[in-house]
């Protein structure tokens, strides 16, 4: 079988370049063109070059529609507003869309949902096999202790990340609920600030912090009377998450049509 042509987007930023590199060195991937926004500094520069693997002849442009057309699949960690405008063309193309983004709101996933009707789409807060296996242990702590326990999930970023909670955490909050069979909308916490009460039973909640460098530190804590569980990841490259969502492209070749997730990619 030929290499998966694979379009990767958001190509001269540092998530971009990490996926072309990751691109680049997978066998049975290669990279056919990358993408950026009109006006990015990076337009028109070998993506290869920008990643630092070398040239790879294929220079950077802002023309979505004729990067998709010899394409079979598309990676995406870019933001909502692209990443929706991406899906409608995925699925014209009938290329799979491998979606890390995150921040996407109700409407965006509307959006995707009816895009995954034509096209593979898989959609993941993250991209790692580690988060991931997480989740599943999140999923089966929340189920085994029950809501006498509380649940907090604490999640550190870079200063420059832009949305909060971090699509991780959202992910691992969506997991504790799976586990509890509660709707996460329903007991979600995000803000506590002033004279908030007492907490209230079932309740999951989130704290954020940003600073430096971090890739990505979550942690879900599980505190009952007299003990306490914490469940922890740290990223500690970006790499890994470009590796997985490469796993995923390479997955979902040939795959039918709808939304997919990461443990259905790793099987978990």
């Amino acid at each position: 079988m030929s290499n998966m042509r694979l379009v990767v987007m958001g190509a001269g930023g540092r998530m971009g370049r990490a996926l072309v590199k990751a691109v680049s060195e997978t066998p049975g991937a290669s990279v056919c063109a990358a993408l950026e926004r009109a006006g990015s500094p990076a337009l028109g520069k070998d993506a290869g070059e920008l990643a630092g693997v070398g040239s790879l002849g294929v220079p950077v442009t802002d023309d979505a529609l004729k990067a998709v057309i010899d394409a079979d699949g598309v990676i995406d960690f870019t933001a909502p507003a692209a990443t929706v405008e991406m899906s409608a063309l995925a699925a014209q193309a009938r290329i799979a869309h491998i979606i890390g983004t995150t921040g996407l709101q109700p409407a965006d996933l509307e959006s995707i949902a009816a895009a995954a009707r034509h096209a593979v789409v898989v959609r993941s807060g993250n991209m790692s096999l580690g988060v991931n296996l997480l989740a599943v242990l999140v999923e089966r702590a929340a189920a085994a202790l029950g809501p006498d326990w509380d649940i907090e999930i604490l999640e550190m970023h870079h200063r420059m990340k832009v949305d909060a909670p971090s699509g991780t955490a959202l992910l691992l909050g969506e997991a504790a609920a799976k586990g509890r069979a509660i709707a996460l909308a329903d007991h979600s916490v995000r803000v506590r600030d002033g004279h908030t009460g007492a907490r209230r039973e079932g309740d999951i909640g989130f704290a954020t912090l940003r600073g430096g460098t971090v890739v990505g530190d979550h942690a879900v804590i599980f505190a009952g009377a007299g003990e306490r569980i914490e469940l922890t990841h740290r990223a500690e490259d970006r790499t890994l998450f470009a590796s997985g969502a490469v796993k995923a492209a390479l997955w979902a070749r040939g795959k039918k049509p709808g939304q997919y997730t990461m443990r259905d990619v790793l099987g978990i």
